[in-house]
C-alpha cells in the first residue's frame, strides 16, 4: 500500500483520523504494538510477535531498513506517513491481513521479494540451508536445480544467487503465483538463470533431471486448516492444504523423484513440524533430517540412493 492508496484506504477500512499525539517511529511502534495485542493478531508469517511485526510495518511502511528501530526511534513524521501509517495499521487489524501483504512485500535471509495474497509469505526452513553455499549433503556444486511449489520464487532466486554456476527452474501449479514469481526473478535480474513452468509437480520437468530439488510442499492437515488463524486465510489454499496427514502432496512427489535425480542428486523437502506424520506415511524411506534455527526436524533430505 502506498503513500496514493491512503484517501481510498482509509475510506474503506474505515481507519478514522490518525492519533495527533503519535509524532515518532517510536511512538508509531508502540501504538503498532498495543493495537496488534488489542486485536488478537496472530504471528509466524515472516514475524514471531506482535513487537517484531509493529517493527516491519512502522519501518516497513516508510521505507526505512529493517532490522532496528532504533536509529530512527525520535524520527518525526510528517502529516501524510503519519496518515499512511494508520491505513496499513488499519488493515493489519481490522481485516487481519498479514504485514507483508499490507507492505506489499518481505524479506527472507536479507532478500527483498515481492508478495501478495497469490503465494505464501515466504519463511521456508530451506532458506538457511540454500544460502550455506558449500553443504556438507552435496557432492559438488550443482548444475541444474528445481525448485518445486516455486511460490513467490525466492529459493529459486536464493539457489540461483549461491550457485552461480546452475540453471534452474522453478514450478508452480498456479498461474497467478507464477506471475509474482517472475517479477520477484526481473527484480533480482535473473531472468537468464532462471526459468519458470506452469505445471502439475514433477510432470512440468519429465525426462529432466537435477543435481538438487528443492520443495516447500503444502502441508498443513485437515484439522489445523480448519482451525488456522484469520491471517493465514488470507493464503491460497492451494499452498497449503494437503489431507488429513499432511501428506497429500507427498504421495505424488516421492515416488516420481527417482527419475528425475542424477547420480548425486538430492532433495531437500520443507515440513514444517510434520516428522512424525511423514516417516508415519513412508515408513520405509531412510529421511536424514536436517536442523534450521528454527526447528531440529523441519526439513528431510533423502538421496537418488534412498529412494
Amino acid at each position: 500500500m502506498t503513500l496514493a492508496d491512503d484517501a481510498q484506504s482509509l475510506a474503506r477500512i474505515g481507519a478514522g483520523t490518525p492519533p495527533e499525539d503519535l509524532l515518532t517511529v517510536l511512538d508509531w511502534w508502540r501504538f503498532a504494538v498495543s493495537e496488534l495485542t488489542r486485536a488478537g493478531a496472530a504471528f509466524g508469517q515472516g514475524t514471531v510477535s506482535a513487537t517484531d511485526d509493529a517493527a516491519f510495518l512502522v519501518l516497513g511502511g516508510l521505507d526505512l531498513p529493517l532490522g532496528d528501530i532504533e536509529p530512527f526511534a525520535h524520527a518525526r513524521l510528517t502529516p501524510a506517513e503519519r496518515a499512511h501509517l494508520h491505513a496499513l495499521l488499519a488493515a493489519r487489524t481490522r481485516q487481519r491481513k498479514p504485514t507483508a501483504y499490507v507492505l506489499g512485500f518481505t524479506e527472507l535471509v536479507g532478500q527483498r521479494f515481492r508478495v501478495d495474497p497469490n503465494v505464501l509469505i515466504p519463511r521456508s526452513y530451506l532458506a538457511e540451508l540454500v544460502v550455506d553455499d558449500a553443504p556438507p549433503w552435496l557432492e559438488g556444486p550443482p548444475e541444474r536445480i528445481l525448485d518445486m511449489c516455486t511460490g513467490s520464487g525466492c529459493l529459486a532466486i536464493l539457489a540461483a544467487q549461491v550457485f552461480p554456476d546452475a540453471h534452474v527452474i522453478a514450478v508452480d501449479l498456479s498461474p497467478e503465483a507464477l506471475a509474482v514469481a517472475r517479477e520477484n526473478v526481473q527484480l533480482h535480474s535473473l531472468e537468464n538463470r532462471i526459468s519458470l513452468r506452469q505445471g502439475d509437480g514433477l510432470s512440468a520437468v519429465r525426462g529432466e533431471r537435477f543435481d538438487l530439488i528443492l520443495c516447500n510442499p503444502p502441508y498443513v492437515t485437515t484439522a489445523s486448516m480448519d482451525a488456522l488463524p484469520p491471517e493465514f486465510r488470507w493464503e491460497p489454499a492451494l499452498a497449503l492444504a494437503a489431507g488429513e496427514d499432511g501428506n497429500a502432496f507427498l504421495r505424488h512427489f516421492l515416488p516420481a523423484l527417482p527419475a528425475h535425480l542424477t547420480a548425486r542428486g538430492v532433495t531437500l523437502v520443507d515440513v514444517g513440524h510434520n516428522r512424525r506424520l511423514v516417516e508415519a506415511a513412508f515408513p520405509d524411506l531412510p529421511f536424514t533430517w536436517l536442523a534450521t534455527e528454527g526447528a531440529e526436524d523441519g526439513v528431510f533430505l533423502l538421496r537418488r540412493g534412498d529412494l
